[in-house]
């Protein structure tokens, strides 16, 4: 993008792109040829790194020989621009060996990511959000040990409205505690530049056993988890790259510690990953945990990804590719039937995306049944809500607001009796049958109540930020109506959880 000079744009902030420039002087670039045709494109290729990994002795060479190959991957897409003749398109797809249907025509530019230029172009402060700072967890109170605070209860913090110092907090109480022994994290994507990394290589220095779980294959992420599991290696601590075939996507910090005579375990799990700078822009959910079931439960999975032995039976959590999908599924048929015999039955499901098709067929069946089910699906849902005879107690909505709503949670009820799980998985059939995946309940009343409250209800309340699905498949901005006030989910928990001490 090129700002217009003042004297060409009345005083206004005028750009044009570099494409429209060229297109503007292509007779004197190509100086003494008939321009007959022309047009804009763009390729999408195949980004993910192809490595059979059981046929490779190292799996994290294989991954950096083949980050130099990716910009020459299969392409898999054409975008030209709407008024492209079909002689060219036709000259592209027969260039890059693709159908028809693979071609896109735009109206606007090919590459709307080009637009976000502007936002270092235009020095305009009324058009950008208010500065806004996370305030410090509200449960954790600062300057006493967090392993004290754990021991009251659990404590759960909201990001981005809270901070995820808080979460730094806690790792780096453990990397300094000399009673703490050992340190377990899985690593998804954390960014090439990370305090968190930082306190872990610290923790290897000060003598504690410190073992990370590396997802080699986090898409685009590959070269950074690259670096950091030859850093950590290269001092001393343990690196595991999961189970063959399957990614690593769950997210889990697990801390040992000596009190007395006796081995105390901490952990954290989250719906998001451990990266301070999406937390700032990602809607995610972070659990602190001393509870003894759930800790054990995260225990059992380090040692499986780290010896890949026969998981033993679960306390608390479900974890795919073993029995997440399975247990999701008996929730919603055992609701559906008790709608079926009179019982009051409710489903709530907060998503990144909906399409793993067994699963749709059950909230299908259950819908029938009687049960009301709302689910809130950012991004892609291949469910059809409210067609008339099929899906009318299903809704959809999607919540696109300023900060990218990210966090996975499952509400199932019948009748006085409900139930709350986090999650890292979507309900899709990768998440279920292709990665290491965890769902674990909320079982403090209190909590519970928040995470319904301030993830569920205020989405569902939304009338700002909130898009309903209809039966046709397009999707209706929700708008306030009658005596109703607006209401935006992330407008009312910024407000929420403002601090007057805090000066962004």
């Amino acid at each position: 993008m090129i700002r217009v000079p003042d004297n060409l744009s009345q005083g206004k902030a005028c750009f044009v792109s570099l494409s429209s420039v060229i297109r503007a002087h292509l007779s004197e670039l190509f100086s003494g040829r008939e321009l007959l045709q022309f047009s804009q494109f763009r390729v999408t290729r195949h980004s993910d790194l192809a490595v059979e990994e059981e046929d490779v002795k190292n799996l994290r060479t294989a991954l950096r020989q083949g980050l130099q190959h990716r910009h020459y991957g299969q392409a898999v897409r054409i975008e030209v621009s709407a008024g492209c003749s079909q002689f060219l398109s036709d000259v592209l797809l027969k260039e890059f060996a693709l159908p028809e249907l693979a071609l896109y025509r735009v109206h606007g530019p090919v590459n709307m990511v080009r637009l976000n230029q502007l936002i270092d172009l235009i020095n305009d402060p009324s058009l950008c959000f208010p500065a806004h700072k996370p305030r410090f967890p509200v449960q954790m109170t600062p300057g006493e040990p967090i392993f004290d605070q754990l021991k009251r209860g659990d404590i759960l913090i909201h990001q981005p409205y809270e901070s995820f110092d808080g979460v730094l907090t806690f790792l780096r109480e453990a990397v300094h505690d000399p009673d703490v022994l050992a340190i377990k994290q899985t690593i998804y994507r954390t960014g090439s530049d990370s305090t968190l990394m930082d306190l872990l290589r610290e923790a290897v220095r000060r003598g504690k056993e410190v073992t990370v779980v590396v997802e080699l294959k986090a898409r685009f992420d590959e070269e950074a988890n690259i670096n950091w599991a030859e850093m950590l290696e290269s001092i001393g601590a343990q690196v595991v790259y999961g189970v063959v075939g399957l990614k690593t996507h769950a997210k889990m910090m697990l801390v040992t510690r000596r009190e007395g005579k006796q081995l105390k375990r901490y952990g954290h799990l989250s719906t998001g990953n451990y990266n301070p700078r999406t937390a700032r822009l990602y809607t995610d959910l972070s659990h602190l945990t001393a509870d003894a079931a759930l800790t054990m439960d995260m225990e059992h999975v380090f040692v499986h990804l780290a010896s890949q032995n026969r998981l033993p039976r679960m306390n608390q959590m479900w974890m795919a590719p073993f029995h997440l999908h399975r247990r999701i599924l008996e929730k919603i048929e055992a609701l559906g039937n008790a709608s079926a015999s009179g019982g009051s039955t409710r489903i709530v499901a907060k998503m990144n995306a909906l399409t793993d098709e067994a699963l749709i067929q059950a909230l299908i069946v259950a819908g029938r049944k009687g049960t009301k089910i709302d689910l809130i699906v950012r991004g892609a849902c291949t469910l059809p809500a409210q067609v008339p005879g099929v899906t009318d107690n299903i809704r959809v909505r999607s919540v696109i607001g300023r900060f990218l709503e990210h966090s996975r949670v499952f509400y199932f009820r019948h009748d006085d009796k409900d139930e709350v799980y986090l999650s890292s998985a979507d309900w899709m059939n990768r998440n279920m049958m292709r990665r290491v995946e965890l769902a674990w309940p909320i079982t403090d009343a209190v909590q519970r109540q928040r995470v319904i409250d301030e993830c569920l209800v205020a989405c569902l309340q939304d009338n700002v930020d909130a898009w309903d699905l209809m039966p046709d498949g397009t999707y209706a901005r929700v708008r306030p109506h009658g005596r109703r006030a607006a209401h935006g989910a992330q407008a009312a928990l910024m407000t929420r959880y403002s601090d007057p001490g805090n000066k962004a």
